[in-house]
């Protein structure tokens, strides 16, 4: 791929586009020769981006991908235009059958970022696509927390803060709470995350057994108790089964 312009802000635009055309992530060198950038130039280039959060660097391979920023900005272009993804339909039918909102979200370091939201009938959801929320005080992040398969390196990592009275900030406690998500298949929280709102999320995994995801749906405490969420977990499981067939690869 040839220069295109000169300027800086330019080549760190060429350099994002090359970085999308090349799935499987490129090294420095790689990048240098695609676009006819010395190496330094290249170097300089893609360490910016990955400082920004475009881009991820692997340091064992010395690889360089895209980054979460990068997906996080494209929803907000999204759902500001009201495009619908490939499981919007799912999401629907879901709230449909539920009367709840749903929420699809992804792990975006130690955050959970919201992808799809299809509110209720009767209620609106606290989070819009490119919104993030706490790994350890929402239902999303629980159910994606709980299987890191290294949780507690995780947890030891991440600052416990309290979103409300009720949010978890003990490490044990939180260690017994995901080895209970793994055990039950669902994580849920009860004005952990927001004052007023329950939550009840799955995993999403792949055909591979990997995680891709984690679904929930939201509904406020004064219509319906974590406890009655549980009785969703059958269309939740479904759903996110249904995601996973149609999930990116």
């Amino acid at each position: 791929m040839p220069p295109k312009g000169s300027n800086s802000v330019t080549k760190t635009f060429e350099m994002l586009e090359l970085l999308g055309e090349s799935p499987e992530g490129l090294s420095a060198a790689q990048a240098a020769e695609a676009t006819g950038y010395p190496f330094s130039t290249a170097y300089r280039l893609l360490g910016g981006l990955v400082e920004s959060g475009y881009a991820d660097f692997d340091a064992r391979t010395k690889i360089y991908t895209l980054g979460m920023e990068v997906f996080r900005l494209a929803q907000k272009v999204a759902h500001r235009q009201g495009l619908s993804g490939a499981t919007k339909d799912l999401l629907r039918d879901l709230t449909a059958t539920t009367g709840e909102s749903s929420i699809l979200a992804i792990r975006r370091g130690s955050a959970a970022l919201t992808v799809l939201t299809v509110d209720g009938p009767q209620f609106r959801t606290t989070t819009d696509p490119g919104d993030e929320s706490p790994l350890h005080t929402s239902a999303l992040g629980q159910a994606l927390l709980a299987h890191d398969p290294d949780a507690e390196a995780t947890i030891a990592a991440l600052e416990l803060e309290a979103r409300t009275p009720y949010s978890i900030t003990d490490p044990a406690q939180m260690s017994r709470k995901l080895e209970q998500i793994r055990e039950t298949g669902w994580a849920g929280q009860s004005e952990e995350n927001d004052i007023g709102m329950n939550a009840l999320a799955v995993p999403v995994f792949d055909l591979d057994g990997s995680l891709l995801a984690s679904l929930a749906l939201a509904a406020p405490v004064f219509r319906r108790g974590l406890d009655e969420l549980v009785e969703f977990v059958p269309q939740l499981t479904e759903t996110a089964a249904s995601i996973a067939a149609r999930f990116p690869r």
